[in-house]
């Protein structure tokens, strides 16, 4: 019985092994190794990350970019209705602007992470990447990187807070709304939902780039690129 597993187990493994490989040996015109396509699979993060992450910490990169701007959190949503609705529109604006500031200034400190985590890529990796999902690479990156990621950015988004006064401008939207009668009090952890939530929006720009780069055969800036991803059309 023992003999008969690990011969299953030899035949799997070959088997996996074999995968990728006959989808490289399709590849009509010239042949690509193993390492290459690794390499290919990391130039195409990079380039996600070169232009997608990078904007996001740009000023408004957050805030007027609909696909990732930070809308309050559930419990806030009603502060925010009723600060508006008794004329502190402007200071509802603010307090959202300030949640979306501060994402902004941490995105900066996820690139050496992305970096750290592509160069660690392996060439298992890479297989799992071209045969797997249109999102695979993305979701290769937030499995690794995401513990790091929130470490970096949950202290700088406090900081940030207390840089632009997103800790006085929350603190006094929430005394009114508090203060308002016939309302239930909220103190909800905002360092932890921006962190979470900017963490979201930088997945998403990655993921975003991937899938163009996956689709879109004009995205395929070099040639290695437009080499490694005719492997998966």
């Amino acid at each position: 019985m023992f003999k008969r597993i690990i011969l299953i187990v030899i035949i799997f493994q070959f088997i996996a092994c074999n995968e990728l490989q006959q989808v490289v040996n399709q590849f009509p015109t010239q042949s690509i190794t193993n390492i290459q396509i690794a390499d290919g699979l990391k130039e195409a993060l990079n380039k996600g990350i070169s232009d997608q992450v990078t904007t996001l910490a740009m000023k408004d990169g957050f805030f007027k970019n609909e696909m990732v701007k930070i809308l309050l959190p559930e419990e806030l949503q009603k502060v925010d209705n009723t600060l508006r609705k008794i004329g502190l529109s402007k200071v509802a604006d603010e307090g959202l602007r300030t949640l979306n500031r501060a994402a902004e200034d941490a995105v900066g400190e996820a690139i050496p992470i992305f970096v750290d985590a592509i160069k660690g890529m392996t060439f298992k990796d890479a297989k799992n990447i071209l045969l797997g999902d249109n999102n695979a690479a993305t979701v290769y990156l937030k499995r690794v990187t995401f513990t790091a990621l929130y470490q970096k950015f949950n202290p700088i988004i406090k900081n940030s807070f207390n840089k632009v006064g997103a800790d006085k401008i929350w603190t006094n939207l929430i005394t009114k709304y508090n203060n308002l009668p016939f309302t239930n009090d909220v103190n909800p952890n905002l360092t932890d939902y921006v962190t979470k939530e900017a963490l979201k929006g930088v997945y998403t720009m990655v993921e975003v780039e991937e899938k163009e780069i996956r689709a879109n055969v004009n995205k395929r800036s070099t040639d290695l690129l437009k080499r490694v991803f005719a492997l998966q059309d």
